[in-house]
């Protein structure tokens, strides 16, 4: 991919796009070839290629009814003495403008950059988008993460059965459309972690609900992951850090985990499960990439444990 600006797609597609319409207008309403050329800047043998159909032409534009129209009306007014040179360019700027936001020089600006998808014309027309930039850091956080879990070693031996979500919010986060995660989950197969999308915001419930609850009480903390339950798991919390039970029903539940997080935030919370809801363990974080980070030294702690219990 080569970084390239729009006003290269301006000049590059669009102005020889309009030089070959307007000349094909002017030939049309009795224009030598002399005068068209005067007109559009060029060579007359230029305008001889253009009328000869020589010039290209972007598609996107030609078919435009914008550029059709903007075309129509430079070439009546050049034939009718009613627009100047200086009123044409205000009209094509005028144009390239339209096209610029979210038009046809928006569409050809993100086949060449596709990074752009989604946003070209927010940067080109609206400038750097300070929230919009904060969206592209925690995707990009997330996507980071879950690459950390598919490639933790034993990961698979602690995804649920309901699968595991790794979630990050935006800062003062309101509601899960604020928080980041994986559509569909992570789910373990064939002893690795199945990753069925990349993630989104909006994309997950229960482990936004956790998140969501732990920023109100500690805005540090935006990031979590979920796993199984297991004793070898949560013998495996270090010393330092409480693991710390909570009531595993639904209903409730983001008010019921701010009660909980008056007194601080934990880095691990779980629950046992209750009648139909799994037994899950929360581990949190100050992004997605450090609660997995965390999680995966769980994993570790929690795979030496079982080593231990076998050779005892």
């Amino acid at each position: 991919m080569t970084v390239q600006l729009p006003s290269e797609i301006v000049v590059d597609r669009f102005l020889p796009t309009v030089r070959s319409m307007l000349a094909a207008e002017l030939a049309d309403r009795g224009f030598a070839q002399r005068e068209i050329a005067d007109r559009l800047g060029v060579s007359q043998a230029a305008v001889s290629q253009y009328l000869a159909g020589e010039g290209g032409g972007e598609e996107r534009f030609v078919d435009d009814p914008r550029m059709r129209a903007t075309i129509e009306r430079i070439a009546e007014g050049f034939d009718t003495g009613r627009m100047d040179d200086y009123e044409a360019l205000a009209e094509l700027m005028e144009l390239v403008r339209e096209f610029e936001d979210r038009g046809p020089i928006c569409a050809i600006h993100e086949e060449e950059m596709p990074a752009l998808a989604g946003m070209g014309c927010d940067l080109c027309v609206r400038g750097r988008d300070r929230a919009l930039q904060a969206e592209r850091e925690i995707l990009s956080n997330v996507r980071r993460a879950v690459r950390r879990f598919a490639n933790t070693p034993d990961a698979a031996a602690h995804v649920p059965n309901v699968g595991t979500n790794v979630a990050m919010a935006l800062p003062d986060a309101a509601d899960e459309t604020d928080v980041a995660a994986v559509p569909g989950r992570l789910h373990a197969m064939r002893g690795g972690i199945n990753v069925p999308a990349n993630p989104e915001f909006g994309a997950s419930q229960h482990v936004a609900t956790t998140v969501l609850a732990a920023t109100a009480a500690d805005p540090s903390i935006r990031g979590a992951i979920n796993l199984a339950t297991s004793d070898d798991l949560l013998a495996a919390v270090p010393e330092p850090i409480d693991a710390v039970e909570f009531d595993a029903e639904y209903a409730d539940r983001r008010a019921r985990l701010g009660d909980l997080f008056a007194s601080g935030v934990p880095r691990v919370l779980y629950h046992e499960g209750a009648f139909g809801i799994e037994p899950i363990t929360y581990v949190l974080g100050e992004s997605a990439v450090d609660a997995v980070e965390r999680a995966a030294d769980l994993i570790a702690g929690a795979a030496a444990n079982s080593e231990g219990d076998g050779a005892t």
